[in-house]
């Protein structure tokens, strides 16, 4: 019982960690979809932003849904 509360505030946890993620990466996206809309070349900072937030989100739902995948087997 105990580990199933602890795995449902653990998924939260994610859940909030990725729309972080998702917000610093919007503003990255954003940066890249002015410059492709100018026809200009991005800047480069931005583009590695996009990339890094991009990778950290994949692992934390990657994460979140081993934890899911752990809660519905105590069920």
């Amino acid at each position: 019982m105990f580990q199933k509360s602890k795995l449902k505030k653990a998924i939260k946890n994610c859940q909030k960690r990725i729309a972080l993620l998702e917000q610093k990466r919007a503003r990255s996206q954003a940066a890249l979809v002015e410059a492709i809309l100018r026809q200009i070349d991005p800047d480069d900072t931005d583009v590695e932003y996009f990339n890094q937030f991009t990778e950290q989100i994949e692992q934390e739902r990657n994460r979140m849904h081993d934890m899911m995948r752990l809660l519905d087997d105590l069920k």
